[in-house]
Formats: structure tokens, C-alpha cells, sequence
């Protein structure tokens, strides 16, 4: 795909269920218009292996086998926001994920002079979700390709109710901040990524 970088740096959130695509739209947006995707497992990760002060923080915490703290991520993602200021925008993917996470997000925007453009929704339909997800998962475990354990059927009603318990908050949250978007999750990825795309560029504007 061929960059179609910003000259506007647009910060956006993704908001979704778990399994409706959150991380394949991200990638398509760093692949298409140069953003930096955000996301909590793999800043977590490049920190445990990068042997800096904060990983070295990550790795005891997570050789525990305790959650890692918000004040951590937080870090984490400050981190990143100051290494990549040229960035054409950035993407948070998998955080925040409750009100008191995103209290801090913004609150660390507005140190580091940046603000949030953009909370976006990927609505669905959570029936036709998880027969989605339950349907691909059979499919390749008959084609003898890996499939998460949990991608099934009882496993995936226990992390949908997880995500409205938690996260879900977060729409009404940022409706009445006035940047919640709406796009249908339900639909091709290419159609999909190219409502996200829009929307971007417009809150980029």
C-alpha cells in the first residue's frame, strides 16, 4: 500500500469488542497513512525486552505474574509519544480501557501538548460476532492453523461481558467529549478501513 502521510498529526482511539478487528484496522492505518499504532501487549513486550529501567519494572512485575499498573503504561506510552513526535498520528489499541485509564490518557496529553482527535466505535452485532470468530476458529483448527484457546463459544460471552462491564463506559465517555465516531464493524475490512480512514482525515483537518 503507498503511505498517504497527514500533514496534521490525528490521535485516535479504537473501541470495540474483543474479535471485531481492532488490531487489523490499526496495522491498515499505519500501513496507509503513517500513523503509530499504540498497542498495550506489544509496548509491554518491547519493554520487557529492551532492558531499559521501565522494562526491567515490567519484567518483575509481570515474573509475578501481577497486572502491570496503569501508572507503568502510562509511562509506556509517554515513551512513545515523545519518541515519535513526527509521527502523522497515533493509534491506541487496547487502552484505555476504563474511565480512570482514560482520565489518564488525557491528562498525559495535554502534558505532552497533544490532544485526542477521534474515539472510534466498531459497532457490532455480538451474535453474529461470535459465530464469526467461532466459525473461523474451526476453520483453522481443520486446516491445522493455530487458533487462540479461548476463541470459543462460552469463552467468548465471558470477554464480551468483561469489555461492557469495563470499557463500554468509554462510549459514553467520549460522546460527551464530542469526538465519538461511529463506523460498522460487521462489514468488509476494506470497507471498514476505509470508514476509518475518513474519519481520520477529517478529524485531522
Amino acid at each position: 500500500m503507498t503511505t498517504d502521510t497527514l500533514t496534521r498529526t490525528a490521535n485516535v482511539i479504537l473501541l470495540g469488542p474483543p474479535g471485531v478487528g481492532k488490531g487489523t484496522q490499526a496495522q491498515i492505518l499505519v500501513d496507509t497513512l503513517g500513523m503509530v499504532q499504540l498497542s498495550t501487549g506489544d509496548m509491554l513486550r518491547e519493554a520487557k525486552a529492551s532492558g531499559s529501567e521501565m522494562g526491567k519494572r515490567v519484567a518483575e512485575v509481570m515474573a509475578r505474574g501481577d497486572l502491570v499498573t496503569d501508572e507503568i503504561v502510562i509511562g509506556l506510552i509517554e515513551e512513545k509519544l515523545t519518541q515519535s513526535r513526527d509521527a502523522a498520528g497515533f493509534i491506541f489499541d487496547g487502552f484505555p480501557r476504563t474511565l480512570a485509564q482514560a482520565d489518564a490518557l488525557e491528562a498525559l496529553m495535554t502534558k505532552t501538548g497533544q490532544s485526542l482527535d477521534a474515539a472510534i466505535e466498531l459497532q457490532v452485532d455480538d451474535a453474529i460476532l461470535v459465530d464469526r470468530i467461532v466459525g473461523r476458529a474451526e476453520q483453522a483448527r481443520a486446516a491445522g492453523q493455530p487458533v487462540r484457546a479461548d476463541d470459543n463459544e462460552d469463552s467468548l460471552k465471558i470477554r464480551l461481558m468483561e469489555y461492557y462491564k469495563k470499557t463500554s463506559p468509554l462510549v459514553g465517555y467520549y460522546h460527551a467529549k464530542g469526538i465519538l465516531k461511529g463506523v460498522n464493524g460487521m462489514g468488509a475490512i476494506d470497507t471498514i478501513a476505509s470508514d476509518l480512514a475518513a474519519i481520520v482525515k477529517t478529524a485531522s483537518a
